[in-house]
């Protein structure tokens, strides 16, 4: 493969999503689809045109080949995922019901929480740009937490900006005090931070997002702080400036699962084609708008000329709503 723009690091999941939006006791017929938020993110940045590698383990088995050949069919890279003849994939079921979306997880001790620094190559990380980690990767397990942070010593060696998105799991990790620990000491490394404001509330105890910034401006003052504020769009604060961006209003919200994932699919393609941080994050806007209409964790992402067509229509109902 020709050198990348992308790499990401984490565990994909097999998803049994229920055709009925009903309580799983009565629900019988399923959808297998796949979730993840670094693979997510890397087939919404691949379906944009971008050249992304993924590195995980999977079941050396029908349901690891599953997820494989998704992200392989996506035209993601994973020349250096491991397949395990032990332990399993990862497996999350979806609950739609009472006007609420639950997921179940079933991913303790799968063959993602085995990764290991050792599953990482210098000559991997030097034909990329970007490396793009999250803070599920991280607490999966202790050979987990370790390859992240070897993963940001390659970046750092290699010249790569490291993006990062806590992407905060409770159920994951009940020690909370440590928790946040791991997620603001790996945030203090990297080069663009993307919480969301409950996530940052969490992470810093403070609720208004100049407080926010501050406390970051405090760990590593060359970080852009990026808020996402849900429908309210996103708040970015860098060593020289801060602003708001404004959100996209959508009619009928059919599945907010992977919104933040394609949030930053968006924004990562807007660096990559050159846009300024204002733009970058106008387009975050736009596809984290695009998922949410669709049922899926990648279902919704859209191939770039979809991306052009929509945001063609959002601008020209922008204008006609001025006219009006």
């Amino acid at each position: 493969m020709s050198d990348l723009d992308v790499i990401t690091i984490g565990e994909s999941m097999v998803v049994f999503n229920p055709i009925q939006n009903i309580s799983l006791v009565d629900s019988h017929l399923f959808l297998k689809q796949i979730a993840g938020a670094e693979s997510n993110f890397a087939i919404g940045l691949s379906r944009l045109n971008h050249k992304v590698g993924w590195i995980s383990r999977l079941s050396n088995n029908s349901l690891g080949y599953f997820v494989n050949n998704t992200l392989r069919g996506n035209g993601v890279d994973t020349s250096c995922v491991e397949f395990d003849n032990i332990n399993p994939t990862g497996i999350l079921i979806k609950e739609r019901a009472y006007n609420k979306t639950q997921v179940h997880y079933y991913r303790h001790s799968s063959a993602a929480s085995f990764m290991n620094k050792s599953i990482l190559t210098n000559e991997y990380f030097s034909r990329a740009k970007y490396l793009f980690i999250t803070g599920i990767t991280p607490v999966l397990s202790e050979s987990c937490h370790v390859t992240i942070m070897e993963a940001i010593k390659l970046a750092k060696k290699n010249n790569l900006k490291i993006i990062f998105d806590p992407n905060i799991r409770h159920k994951l990790f009940e020690n909370s005090e440590e928790y946040i620990n791991i997620i603001n000491e790996i945030a203090s490394l990297t080069d663009y931070f993307l919480p969301g404001i409950e996530e940052a509330i969490f992470l810093t105890g403070h609720k208004q997002p100049d407080d926010i910034a501050n406390f970051y401006a405090k760990l590593n003052k060359k970080m852009t702080l990026i808020l996402k504020l849900g429908s309210k769009g996103c708040f970015y604060s860098t060593f020289n400036e801060s602003a708001y961006i404004d959100g996209i209003h959508v009619d009928k919200i059919v599945d907010p699962i992977g919104a933040g994932d394609a949030f930053a699919a968006g924004f990562v393609s807007g660096i990559l084609n050159g846009k300024n941080l204002k733009q970058s994050l106008e387009q975050a806007n736009i596809i984290g708008s695009m998922i949410i209409q669709l049922n899926g964790d990648i279902e919704g992402f859209p191939f770039k000329e979809q991306f052009e067509i929509y945001k063609s229509n959002i601008l020209n109902s922008s204008d006609e709503e001025v006219i009006r």
